[in-house]
């Protein structure tokens, strides 16, 4: 009898320990990985999440997080689409992966967690593509399973962060697009400020979304709350953390930009070209050096450096007319006001005019048409 009782606990801490051990290999190996992810070593990332794949075959964390690498992929440059359908694809083998145990373990904490957010990443996708109805409608879809998750373990800090950005967005949203407010008859109601304290919990208690969290708490309160003093307290973290991140770091810089701190936005974006120049990954495409040169021109600008600020602006104008179609941007309209004003300072009077009436040309921009026909009136004097 005592021998049996020994045999039996033994296994127990056997068992036990291997147990744990998985756990730690496991969560070690998620963790390495997203941190590449978000230093944007891809081909790093992908190897890790390839060894947790062939590791624990029987847990969707490997697949998904592959997913999230083309994710970032799109990140780095959203005008280009080329990874958007693999992308969806992916999301789909993670959510068919994940069906396929839950037929067999329907209350799979960490099944249901990442088929959830596969179904959210789908909805991230098709908004960042304005296809508004169909991320409604993933965002219906993932709701009762984020839900779920919760209901099984209310201590999970990464699931409240879908609910909290439910809880968000869906607040503001159909304001923004009233299109979606036929959808939202159908979804449960809103809490935004809830959505916020959902969203800073996962931000300081989460295991696989904390980052993510931080970077949609920076979003919000850039975008939709105005608060970019608290935005750019959030971009700090994002950069400290990830230095070469080039969205963390473009991101500071525009917010730095916007509470007037045009020397830090300024040394920034000098760091982004400098990075474009050695060829890093997520800094050598036109849109990024079109705004870093801008910014590093309105710095120039503010110091009375008109001949360096003049070249910058240039060159800001040069990116603008490859990257623009259709429509100008804001970059491409205020550049060539700057640069009426520039010329103006430097007494070149008809170079000046022929800039303003270029921005009369264009589509209005805040107000580009009236400072423009201000300034062919009147010369601008500094």
């Amino acid at each position: 009898m005592r021998k049996s009782l020994i045999t039996f606990f033994l296994f127990i801490v056997f068992f036990t320990d291997t147990y744990f051990a998985q756990n730690y290999v496991r969560d070690s190996l998620i963790t390495v990985g997203i941190n590449q992810i978000y230093n944007i070593k891809f081909d790093r990332a992908g190897s890790t999440f390839k060894t947790l794949r062939n590791k624990f075959p029987n847990d969707p964390a490997g697949i998904f997080f592959l997913a999230i690498i083309d994710w970032w992929r799109i990140l780095l440059n959203t005008t280009v689409e080329k990874y958007d359908d693999r992308f969806l694809d992916e999301l789909d083998l993670v959510i068919n992966k994940c069906d396929s145990i839950l037929e067999r373990e329907p209350d799979n904490v960490n099944v249901l967690f990442f088929k959830g957010g596969a179904i959210g990443f789908k909805g991230r996708l098709r908004a960042l593509r304005f296809s508004w109805l169909r991320a409604a409608d993933d965002g219906r879809k993932a709701l009762p399973i984020i839900e779920k998750v919760l209901s099984l373990e209310p201590d999970n800090n990464d699931a409240i962060f879908g609910l909290g950005l439910y809880n968000y967005y869906a607040s503001i949203l159909p304001d923004k697009y009233p299109i979606l407010k036929p959808i939202m008859i159908f979804l449960p109601s809103t809490d935004k400020e809830e959505g916020i304290r959902q969203v800073k919990r996962t931000a300081e208690k989460g295991k696989y979304a904390k980052y993510e969290a931080i970077y949609f708490l920076m979003l919000i309160y850039f975008t939709d709350e105005n608060k970019p003093f608290i935005a750019y307290n959030y971009s700090k973290i994002l950069t400290k953390d990830f230095p070469d991140n080039p969205v963390f770091e473009k991101w500071e810089g525009r917010i730095a930009a916007k509470i007037g701190n045009s020397l830090k936005a300024s040394e920034i974006f000098k760091d982004v070209l400098l990075k474009g120049r050695k060829k890093m990954t997520g800094y050598v495409d036109d849109i990024t050096k079109r705004e870093a040169t801008y910014y590093i021109a309105d710095r120039y600008w503010k110091e009375n450096k008109i001949d360096s600020s003049k070249i910058f602006f240039k060159q800001s104008v040069k990116y603008s007319k490859v990257i623009d179609k259709g429509k100008e941007s804001g970059f491409y309209i205020n550049a060539l006001i700057y640069l009426g004003m520039i010329n103006d300072v430097q007494n070149n009077r008809e170079a000046a005019k022929e800039y303003y009436k270029k921005v009369l040309d264009m589509n209005e921009y805040k107000q580009s048409h009236k400072m423009a026909e201000k300034y062919l009136k009147n010369p601008y004097k500094k």
